[in-house]
């Protein structure tokens, strides 16, 4: 079994390394641009008098100069890189630490009305989902957060497939993030689809071969002008005639330059993450039906976005002002570059956001796989369709320290219903959480806390924490009937495993109890799977009537004036409770 502190370890140190030596270099062809530079002018200032070998040097070094320019930002680029995967290693060490609680929440995810997500935080500070992400696309932290509420139970094992291989891609994965990182996206690719989709062409398809007529003529011009044929007057003329014709569709090709503008950044961040992907092998179903996906085309996804990226460049000259009015009046360059885009985006348009979700679904995957490289110990359920919904041996919650994690062995069948009874803060909602949870992991295709599991893929739906709310005008009650309501309704279309904690707490205790029983008989009588955790003793009397009822319990013990827990799922009722010992403990009583 590796251990992926070491393996974080070492690739933090060896991309740190490799950082510093091409700083090195940097600052090697820094010394040598200065230099050129400097021998230059020296050069030119010696040989001024002798004006043939004067612009000789002066062509010679600034050759030189480029190309040392040329190298030095290749370099700077490959040192972002190695700083960015450093940054990545140091990152999981951190997390792997237990310091996460700075990274996203994923608030924006919550959903109140959701099966599950609200009861079991999986959005939130102290969140699995803020434990889980390393997303770098806003649209790849989307594709996650709808993984994890999407509640599929179809294909759970091709899922599994695909975060295991990613899981055994550790240094695809990190150079795929830190690729991603290193481009600052202004505009988002929802935005960007809409204007394609929007996008109404503006020019005719004749202009094609309008600026290559043009630069024909400008060659003309500067040959007779150079043959003394025509004055310098022509050319001017000439000039004025090629801003004339810009000038005729500058004001959509101004449109278009702010759009494009706008999503430059975007298309090279999505181009080189295109390419990563073409360029690894991938054996899962999943991933390689992805990769396939983008090379269905006469060309690979990331050519077609490379010749888009070209163009916008081009067009983004423009911008320069002797480039747009000698440009423009010489050859057209604007009707050249706008007619590529356009002829781009009629050919491509639809396809774009197909190529997006891809990328953006690696990004997502990404997370899961480099999840499953962090729990080696962790195991994949074994999915099965047997009578057993989870059966599972020392299964805990993931998101709780080894060493202070208690975990418990849980076998619950098919139209099981268990009720869980036990002290305050003996384990009932961390068991129910850590239960929710690897439904909801299992159904991802994540491997789970636990020693063994085999799972009969199952929807979850929870009720464990209600709110009233002042601005819908509903009471505490309300809001848990209604909540209550929606599970029954549920339950009548599809079968789900069902998870409540202390239900009707508000009401008065004896309604609660009468309430609470003929619930959980109604859900019995659906024949329904769950677990119900409450206080009230008197639900457990359900197990002598219905077969399908079986008790559980967390205990407490006072032991020397101090409370003991040992958090273990036993079976039977509880009958030491807690809460007049605390009041007196704390001397609130």
């Amino acid at each position: 079994m590796h251990n992926p502190n070491v393996y974080y370890k070492e690739h933090s140190k060896f991309y740190q390394s490799e950082a510093d030596a091409l700083y090195k270099k940097m600052t090697l062809y820094s010394i040598l641009r200065i230099s050129i530079f400097l021998a230059t002018i020296t050069g030119i200032y010696f040989t001024f008098s002798n004006w043939q070998i004067a612009v000789a040097i002066s062509v010679i070094g600034i050759l030189i100069f480029i190309v040392l320019l040329s190298k030095y930002t290749d370099i700077k680029a490959q040192r972002q890189l190695k700083l960015a995967l450093t940054a990545i290693n140091k990152t999981e060490l951190e997390i792997g630490s237990g310091k996460f609680h700075n990274r996203n929440q994923g608030l924006e995810f919550q959903d109140p009305l959701h099966f599950y997500s609200l009861d079991i935080d999986l959005f939130g500070r102290g969140s699995f989902f803020q434990f889980l992400n390393r997303t770098v696309i806003n649209e790849g932290t989307q594709q996650l957060s709808e993984a994890l509420k999407a509640n599929h139970i179809q294909d759970i094992e091709t899922r599994q497939d695909a975060i295991k291989e990613l899981a055994s891609k550790t240094e695809w994965r990190q150079l795929y993030s830190a690729t991603a990182s290193l481009i600052e996206v202004e505009t988002s690719a929802k935005t960007i689809i809409q204007w394609l989709k929007n996008h109404k062409p503006f020019l005719p398809k004749a202009i094609k071969w309008v600026p290559y007529a043009f630069l024909g003529g400008t060659i003309t011009m500067f040959t007779l002008f150079f043959l003394d044929i025509l004055s310098i007057g022509f050319l001017g003329y000439w000039l004025l005639l090629g801003l004339g014709i810009t000038g005729i569709y500058v004001k959509k090709i101004n449109e278009l330059s702010v759009h494009t503008e706008k999503v430059k950044e975007t298309f090279k961040q999505y181009t080189l993450l295109l390419k990563q992907i073409e360029n690894e092998a991938f054996t899962s179903e999943l991933l390689s039906d992805k990769q396939k996906y983008i090379q269905s085309e006469s060309e690979k996804a990331s050519v077609i976005f490379t010749k888009l990226s070209n163009a916008l460049d081009a067009l983004d000259n423009r911008n320069n002002f002797i480039s747009a009015i000698f440009g423009n009046g010489y050859f057209l360059t604007d009707l050249k570059n706008s007619y590529k885009v356009e002829r781009w985006l009629a050919s491509y348009k639809d396809k774009v956001e197909d190529w997006f979700e891809v990328v953006s679904f690696f990004d997502a995957y990404n997370s899961l796989g480099n999840y499953a490289f962090n729990h080696p110990q962790y195991v994949f359920p074994t999915i099965t369709t047997s009578e057993h919904v989870i059966k599972a041996t020392q299964l805990g919650h993931p998101l709780l320290k080894p060493e202070k994690r208690v975990d418990n062995d849980l076998t619950i069948d098919n139209e099981q219903f268990f009720i869980v009874t036990g002290a305050n803060m003996a384990g009932k909602s961390t068991f129910l959480r850590t239960v929710s949870l690897q439904i909801v992991m299992a159904n991802v295709g994540l491997p789970v806390c636990a020693s063994s599991s085999k799972y009969s893929p199952v929807k979850l739906i929870t009720s464990m924490r209600t709110s009233d709310s002042l601005t819908d005008d509903s009471s505490y009650f309300f809001s848990e009937l209604t909540r209550l309501k929606f599970i029954v309704d549920a339950i009548q279309k599809e079968p789900y495993f069902i998870i409540l904690d202390e239900i009707l707490k508000g009401t008065n205790s004896t309604d609660k109890a009468i309430g609470s029983r003929k619930f959980v008989e109604k859900l019995v009588a659906s024949k329904a799977t769950g677990i119900i955790a409450t206080h009230d003793l008197s639900l457990c009397e359900i197990e002598n009537e219905l077969e399908e009822v079986k008790n559980y319990y967390f205990d407490a013990e006072i032991i020397n004036d101090d409370l003991y827990f040992d958090y273990t799922f036993k079976t039977g009722v509880c009958k030491n409770m807690n809460a007049s010992f605390l009041l007196k403990k704390m001397e609130i009583i």
